[in-house]
């Protein structure tokens, strides 16, 4: 009997066990496998990331053609269309809901007042197609989370006609953006809630001085101006 165990081992037969080098052939052909796993899946997000800029980029071409042929207004009405927003031309809002308005081509001589972009994709160059018009009076562009700073230095053309914009909750505009608002004189109200800065309450007071007549919504006062009270602390009792 001892000789039987000393034959099988104590516990038992013990398992038997790969050679060495069968081992490590396993271990590297499971990395091999991971490491071509982990390839493709960065292969699929890169290609992902490509695919939605070429989508943006084409959301905000340039309608060359429609500018040509039916002039500056209906190519703005019809990319603005084509964003999902909508426009005022003859005292009423044309949208997009349903389907298309052949309307919108007999607008030639017909000035586009008010555009709604609210929640487009909107960025830099698609505002190639807003900057010719000349009697734009309202613009919202507010959630738009391709507009940046850059962007906004491009409104400076709405400097005579322009008088609401809102740009509230873009989360690319900062206070770099809003700076280059100086050049809408005729501004009378300005929303800019959920625009995130450095010191709100500050950025509200130049903003202020800078657009003289001008209603800024959407900053507090008390915010970043050292007059307010610091969060989670409540004033000393007088």
């Amino acid at each position: 009997m001892a000789a039987l165990r000393a034959v099988l081992g104590y516990r038992g037969v013990p398992t038997p066990r790969p050679p060495p080098g069968q081992s490590r052939r396993a271990a590297g052909g499971l990395l091999q496998r991971l490491g071509q796993w982990f390839y493709e899946v960065e292969a699929a997000v890169a290609w992902g990331e490509r695919l939605q800029r070429q989508r943006l980029q084409r959301r905000n071409a340039y309608h060359g053609f429609l500018r040509d042929t039916y002039g500056d207004n209906v190519a703005a009405a019809v990319f603005t269309l084509s964003c999902g927003g909508g426009f005022e031309g003859q005292k009423h809002w044309i949208r997009p809901e349903g389907r298309w308005q052949p309307e919108v081509l007999r607008l030639r001589d017909v000035p586009v007042v008010a555009l709604d972009l609210s929640g487009s994709p909107l960025n830099y160059n698609g505002l190639d197609n807003l900057v010719p018009l000349t009697r734009l009076q309202h613009l919202d562009l507010s959630g738009c989370p391709h507009l940046d700073d850059w962007a906004l230095g491009r409104l400076h053309v709405f400097g005579d006609s322009l008088r609401e914009l809102s740009v509230a909750r873009c989360p690319r505009v900062t206070e770099r953006g809003l700076a280059t608002l100086h050049h809408l004189r005729e501004l009378q109200r300005l929303d800019v809630a959920g625009v995130h800065v450095s010191s709100p309450g500050l950025v509200r007071i130049l903003l202020e001085e800078m657009l003289l007549g001008c209603q800024v919504l959407g900053m507090d006062l008390g915010e970043g101006t050292g007059t307010g009270t610091p969060p989670g602390e409540s004033k000393p009792p007088t």
